[in-house]
């Protein structure tokens, strides 16, 4: 591990510039993307295009997406865009390790249509799918995007037997719209662009990364967060460049926490002198002779008996004269550091600010990653939050189970929903979590399962408190479950035969916790039948699913006995 890592106690880079799907932070642009990029999926054939400025992670959600996609997608992944025709269709074969036949005096281009047609046509008849992704997509010739066109009217009668999705610079929909690209252009059957990071979602994207790095307390100073974002724009390859160059910079002179100095020293190694002070530099003659000109009218004005008109020591300066305090600085000017906002701009103390709102520069930044508190008049009566609170995440207003879920996930916590729950499976769980239960009046509401004892169950909703006995409850409840747990950094599934020593280790440290005879097994960083053993006798003994495999249930189990941090539903149950 690298030295500077263990400086800020990080198990792996938190901002490598490497597309790695792990890492991926799923924004509202991210979102919609997989949205639309799985609805091009699930139409019968066609193209699909994503595309995005330099270095906005499309890449990265390409990969994710091919990591989730199901056994039966076949993906031919062409990385490289440079090509002719007979490349192109060669290293489409090959990804989809189609055999060409040989000493034939057909052309190679037919030879490789003509296998691919057949491939595709078997395929098909076994119920597979069959996906090509083309990266840089905007770098293909007009013949081999033709020649893609002609690739996708490959069917049957009734089914397409090809999706081609493009991935590509802003540049590639100009190409596209080009008249005799038309046809494919029309074939088009969904296309989404990838923006920047919005400035609210900067904050959550570094301590989201960080988090996944193994990072256990903030690391850089929300201040740093606005200068970061007017140094970038939100893009995330940049944001990786100068918060790693941070890091180092911050471990080079022992520092623990990154503050808004280092972040732009930083950026300088990246992105460059800024621009904000060439302009003074270069025009400074100009500006100081404009200046001179301003005192001689000053001065003519003066000797004209003007002077006798003294405005007053406190007069206000003219709202239209006097730029907002609150208003952002454009990207080449820097504001004054001790520019003071405007009365009338300033935000009312008791406005509640949205759980991911970005402090603005001339703002006392608030503290991350803990969201702002709300005040005490308006007291938070969401199930969600109060679930939230119980994992020491407090004063957060959540609106949406999607907030909720976003915002459990930049604390470090997974959120997961059982549709078809038991009372059993409440019990396993042992975590609080939030259950629907019907009113008097016939809807269902949403509370706060906070405790199951031989008294019942207690559920709350802000002020409203009940205690429902076991028949009670489970004649009210919709049987859904929503439930929150912190998965370990160091594993996230483990089965007979992987290797991961880092994941196997931590493993082997919690079962000695649990159980103090268990012998530590030397096995070279692999799951082995000896360690599976072990696992598979406490999970007997925890009267849960005896598999072998460290899946959710065992990790909730074995978080449960060693962490005395944990909220759990049932007392004692440690």
């Amino acid at each position: 591990m690298s030295i500077y890592l263990k400086h800020f106690g990080l198990v792996r880079e938190p901002f490598s510039i490497v597309p790695d799907p792990g890492f991926l932070y799923p924004s509202n642009h991210h979102r919609q993307a997989v949205a639309h990029l799985k609805y091009g999926l699930d139409r019968e054939g066609g193209f699909i295009l994503l595309t995005g400025e330099v270095g906005t992670g499309k890449t990265t959600l390409t990969r994710t997406m091919l990591k989730r996609l199901p056994a039966h997608v076949r993906v031919a992944y062409v990385l490289n865009s440079k090509l002719e025709v007979s490349d192109a269709l060669a290293s489409i074969c090959t990804e989809l390790s189609i055999e060409l036949p040989g000493n034939s005096s057909l052309s190679f281009t037919k030879l490789c249509t003509d296998a691919l047609n057949q491939d595709l046509l078997q395929a098909h008849a076994q119920g597979k799918k069959t996906l090509i992704v083309i990266e840089e997509a905007q770098n293909l010739t007009s013949e081999v995007l033709e020649t893609l066109r002609l690739l996708s009217n490959l069917e049957t009668h009734t089914h397409k037997l090809l999706h081609i999705l493009l991935v590509g610079q802003p540049e590639l929909l100009e190409i596209l719209a080009q008249k005799e690209l038309r046809q494919l252009n029309q074939r088009v059957v969904s296309r989404f662009h990838l923006l920047p990071l919005d400035k609210d979602d900067l904050a959550n994207y570094v301590n989201h990364r960080l988090h996944r790095a193994g990072a256990k307390q903030p690391i850089f100073d929300s201040a740093c967060m606005s200068m970061l974002y007017r140094l970038t724009k939100g893009v995330p390859r940049l944001i990786n460049l100068v918060c790693q160059h941070s890091l180092l910079a911050a471990y080079s002179t022992e520092a623990r926490i990154i503050t808004p100095k280092l972040i732009k020293q930083a950026s300088v190694e990246i992105l460059g002198e800024q621009k904000s002070s060439q302009p003074l530099v270069k025009y400074w003659p100009h500006g100081l002779a404009a200046a001179l000109l301003a005192i001689v009218v000053w001065l003519i004005a003066a000797g004209s008996g003007i002077e006798n008109q003294e405005p007053s020591a406190y007069q206000e300066p003219s709202a239209e004269k006097e730029p907002s305090a609150n208003k952002e600085p454009s990207a080449g000017k820097e504001p004054s550091a001790y520019q003071e906002p405007s009365a009338e701009k300033e935000p009312s103390a008791n406005k509640e600010p949205s759980a991911y709102q970005e402090p603005s520069a001339d703002k006392e930044p608030i503290s991350l990653p803990t969201a702002p508190v709300p005040t005490a008049q308006t007291p938070n009566l969401n199930p969600f939050a109060e679930l939230l609170g119980l994992w020491s995440v407090t004063g957060t207003e959540v609106y949406s189970q999607e907030d909720f879920i976003a915002l459990a996930e930049f604390q470090g916590l997974q959120s997961h929903q059982i549709s078809d729950a038991e009372v059993i499976d409440l019990e396993i769980i042992n975590r609080p979590g939030i259950v629907r239960l019907q009113t008097q009046a016939g809807y269902l509401k949403s509370y706060l399962l906070t405790q199951i004892d031989s008294s019942g169950f207690t559920v709350t909703s802000g002020s409203d408190s009940q205690l429902l006995d076991a028949q009670a409850f489970r004649d009210i409840w919709s049987r859904s479950f929503i439930y929150l747990w912190r998965p370990p950094i160091e594993v996230e599934r483990l089965a007979l035969g992987d290797t991961d020593a880092q994941a196997v280790s931590w493993l082997q440290s919690q079962l000695q916790q649990v159980d103090q005879s268990a012998e530590a097994i030397i096995s070279g960083g692999r799951y082995t039948q000896a360690i599976a053993n072990q696992v598979l006798k406490f999970q007997r003994e925890q009267n849960i699913t005896a598999d072998g495999v460290v899946g959710r249930e065992t990790l909730l189990r074995l978080n449960q006995l060693t962490r005395a941090d944990i909220p759990l539903l049932t007392e004692g149950s440690n």
